[in-house]
């Protein structure tokens, strides 16, 4: 086996690049894929996180004007939706993977998530499908959304959630897609990508909560969502334009099947003994010859054995009972299935450990903003800051930031480690996490500082003082999202990239679950017969919103620790982790990959 930056064979070479143009016709390099199909798919995400992000950051603002929802009720409301929204995204990555293919789910679910934002625009016009208007901060009665009222509300915003679910990772995916990853020049540019892609995502929020915000507050919610429509037609219009352009990888048929076999066959075979040397195993490649390097299946990319969960290799163990028929594939797989399901086990820690992260994200676009509410919004005599809109201030300094990580930093860090990204994928998501905790921090001090000055002397304190809760988050999550779709697409193999991807945006999902979780926990622990919980009133004068914040820091520091053991325990397949230039050392990334590079020096011909 040979480095990506070494010319490949021609065996290898079906193997790694089995894209189809949308006519089913074998893609030519020089017409097809690249940056310039790559841009139509980011048209894509930038509109449809301007579409998406209107909604969900200013969504607990109408639920609890216009539905009349409690605060914390409201709060889960919100929460619960863009859990799902993330949640979804399995569903989208397994549709992709298996039957559709990245482009259709894309065009298919699109026009799902249209069809919510025409819904919720609807309701938001005609006042006979929402609750009568009163004001719920005045303590008088309102009676909540209820029957068919809300039925609409939710049909519209889980419409939205199923679109957009299902959309999310087949846009990074088929954008990635685009460029090959057995070229070193196309591996650069692939790095540089998952920066544009954030980019644009920084782009699409920050018009969101400047412009769209803006319509909602001053022009009416109705106004707003019918803004986020025209946002996400423009999208998909966007990515039919790039049709003629798109590299498609075609689906594989059912990514679980593989998966499930590797289960049953170890399982029946659980007493039997794992051959010391590996090279018995069905399947194992590791000596197979540069030439000969070839998937024993189709659906399955060849991989070289690794010594992790040895239980797994016991479906690997061929019975010789004298006969010449075949194994049932549920009772006998290949090292590579194996290895794939390594992959996955191997990928849930990290996965894991990003779930507090998103917790904190959770806050900010709920319980932060809200906090807001309570603060001094004036700018000038004439213009007031929506409260919503505060979440576009670590936009505003990512679209200068991330441009300079990609011209600055990321040059400089290759020359020291040899890596294309600059640092790896791993070290990216740690810095994340740590930089994660003083966000946390610096709310929890800004809000004892309002809380206090509000009951002390009935003053507002200026918006501007929660900005930097929000600016040192923006600069956690440019390490941290990035680092972790980069990973999830890297350690991928063929036929599995829109739904291990996918796995970036589950986390998301189980950050704001957890934030439902919480919240809910913390106000029945902290609540007794004669006081309230933290976050059990609808005035944030009364409720104890600094408390919780220093609770979630606390979680925060605790779970980079815990990132930090997971990380070291994390081993690459060596097959999806040889470097992309001779230049480039094995690195930290493989000392504890139980993996030689020595043994296997011969035998795949890896010239340094």
């Amino acid at each position: 086996m040979k480095l990506r930056g070494d010319s490949m064979s021609e065996a290898e070479a079906v193997v790694e690049d089995m894209s189809v143009d949308w006519r089913g016709r074998p893609c030519k390099p020089t017409k097809h894929g690249g940056m310039r199909a790559a841009v139509f798919v980011l048209g894509l995400q930038g509109f449809e996180m301007m579409a998406i992000a209107a909604v969900g950051n200013n969504l607990i603002t109408y639920v609890l004007n216009e539905m009349h929802f409690s605060l914390s009720k409201s709060a889960n409301i919100v929460t619960n939706f863009i859990g799902t929204v993330f949640l979804l995204s399995l569903f989208g990555g397994y549709l992709s993977d298996s039957y559709l293919g990245s482009f259709w789910t894309m065009i298919i679910f699109g026009f799902v998530e249209l069809s919510g934002f025409i819904l919720l625009c609807v309701q938001a016009h005609l006042p006979e499908l929402r609750p009568p208007p009163c004001k719920i901060m005045s303590h008088e009665y309102c009676p909540e959304a209820k029957g068919y009222k809300a039925l609409i509300f939710f049909a519209a915003i889980y419409l939205v959630a199923l679109g957009s679910g299902c959309l999310k990772p087949n846009i990074i995916s088929h954008g990635a897609d685009q460029f090959r990853r057995d070229d070193s020049k196309q591996s650069k540019k692939l790095s540089s990508y998952f920066n544009c892609a954030y980019f644009a995502f920084c782009i699409g929020e920050l018009i969101a909560l400047t412009v769209l915000v803006w319509v909602q507050t001053h022009s009416g919610m109705d106004v707003g969502f019918g803004a986020s429509a025209a946002a996400m037609a423009m999208g998909l219009i966007c990515l039919t334009f790039g049709t003629p352009l798109y590299r498609n990888k075609p689906p594989r048929g059912s990514i679980f099947t593989p998966i499930a076999q590797v289960f049953v066959a170890a399982f029946t075979k659980r007493k039997q003994i794992c051959p010391s040397n590996t090279e018995m195993l069905h399947g194992n490649q590791n000596n197979v010859p540069n030439h000969l390097f070839v998937p024993m299946s189709p659906n399955i990319s060849p991989l070289l054995h690794t010594e992790k969960f040895r239980f797994l290799d016991k479906a690997c163990i061929k019975i010789e009972d004298g006969t010449q028929r075949n194994e049932s594939p549920w009772r006998l797989c290949t090292v590579a299935q194996v290895e794939q399901v390594k992959i996955i086990i191997s990928v849930v820690p990290i996965f894991a450990c990003t779930i507090i992260f998103n917790t904190i994200l959770a806050q900010l676009q709920t319980f932060s903003v809200q906090q807001a509410t309570a603060m001094n919004t004036r700018i000038t005599r004439g213009f007031k800051i929506p409260p919503a809109s505060l979440q576009a201030i670590p936009y505003i300094m990512l679209i200068f930031v991330v441009p300079l990580y990609e011209i600055v930093f990321v040059p400089a860090a290759r020359k020291l480690t040899g890596r294309d990204s600059g640092i790896s994928p791993l070290q990216r998501v740690g810095t994340g996490l740590f930089i994660a905790t003083f966000s946390m921090v610096s709310a929890a001090l800004i809000e004892q500082k309002r809380r206090n000055l509000a009951l002390s002397s009935n003053e507002p304190l200026s918006i501007f003082w929660i900005a930097p809760q929000f600016l040192i988050f923006g600069l956690s999550e440019m390490f941290t999202a990035v680092g972790l779709i980069e990973f999830f697409y890297k350690q991928s193999l063929e036929g599995m990239q829109s739904f291990l991807t996918a796995m970036t945006y589950c986390s998301y999902s189980f950050g704001f679950y957890l934030s439902s979780i919480l919240v809910s926990l913390v106000n029945k622990l902290t609540s007794t017969s004669s006081r309230e919980g933290w976050l059990s009133d609808n005035d944030l004068n009364r409720d104890r919103l600094d408390r919780f914040y220093w609770l979630l820091a606390a979680l925060s520091l605790i779970n980079f620790f815990n990132y930090l053991f997971w990380s070291n325990w994390y081993s690459y397949n060596p097959s999806l982790s040889l470097p992309s230039s001779p230049k480039q050392s094995y690195g930290k990334d493989l000392e504890s990959s139980n993996f030689n590079p020595s043994k296997h020096v011969e035998a795949h011909n890896i010239k340094t």
